[in-house]
């Protein structure tokens, strides 16, 4: 396995190129970068990112022998995937369409996708049936494109077991539609070995950050292996399904020490592979 670097952890001042720089000197194998709002950091991507940009960036990338592997986003949410008809629904299309355009021209050959949209004025029902019918009208957008959308667990409700995500992707029915798992989002209430074995190899790309449970359905996120993770029995999972992609560390920025954060990070993603 492979180990990456989400682009949220770098403190949102650092440019591109230093970013770069200090992720491949720190021993990554590949990046994770992130569309976002506009001006949300110096080393964010956007809906406008001009081609000339993002031409700079697959530089940088070759540059520092640091692959871009997949393309993550802020942008998807409650009125995205989960939308009732309308403009809000043609935006999310629009969003997809974009990342996916996105991690074509930086050869990322996956993007994160975050189904949801339940609310107090959206049953689960509702939003359900909404993101599935979006989806399902992206299929001939997606198909063939070669990236593949990975649909991550996060706290909105939406995946409230590793059936729900089996049964989503599995009814999608599109080769290119998989499964983008945290292994940190589900501590607080789950055991991520168990996601794995039923996620199997609908698993696109693994997040990877620590959870320290205080309590069922209550604790915190701490540095990888500080927490509740039992990560000799996640490694364990993902090689009997035969996972052996990026491990990409999504963690919180320390604006103070960031390089020794990377240099730590990586460390602890050596150990969690060597498991």
């Amino acid at each position: 396995m492979k180990k990456a670097m989400n682009a949220w952890t770098i403190p949102g001042e650092v440019p591109f190129e230093e970013m770069f720089a200090q992720i491949s000197a720190a021993g990554y194998d590949g990046i994770e970068l992130n569309l976002d709002a506009p001006d949300s950091s110096a080393h964010s991507l956007y809906m406008d990112t001009a081609p000339d940009k993002l031409a700079s960036i697959r530089e940088l990338s070759e540059k520092y022998h640091l692959p871009v592997h997949s393309i993550s986003s802020s942008l998807y949410g409650a009125n995205t995937l989960g939308a009732d008809e309308g403009p809000d629904r043609e935006k999310a299309k629009d969003l997809l369409r974009r990342h996916v355009e996105l991690a074509q021209s930086l050869g990322a050959a996956s993007i994160l996708v975050v189904p949801g949209g339940i609310g107090p004025e959206r049953s689960i029902r509702r939003a359900w049936d909404n993101c599935f019918e979006t989806l399902s009208s992206l299929r001939k957008d997606i198909a063939g494109c070669g990236i593949k959308v990975g649909l991550e667990n996060v706290w909105n409700n939406f995946f409230a077991s590793p059936r729900d995500m089996v049964n989503f992707i599995d009814g999608l029915d599109c080769p290119e539609i998989g499964a983008y798992f945290d292994v940190g989002n589900v501590v607080i209430f789950s055991y991520p070995e168990y996601w794995i074995d039923l996620l199997g190899e609908r698993i696109v790309k693994i997040h990877v950050k620590d959870f320290e449970r205080s309590g069922w359905n209550a604790g915190h996120f701490t540095n990888l292996l500080e927490g509740s993770v039992d990560w000799p029995k996640v490694m364990a999972a993902l090689r009997k399904v035969g996972y052996d992609g990026y491990l990409t560390a999504e963690v919180a920025a320390l604006p103070a020490s960031p390089e020794y954060q990377y240099r730590v990070t990586a460390m602890a993603l050596d150990h969690i592979i060597s498991l």
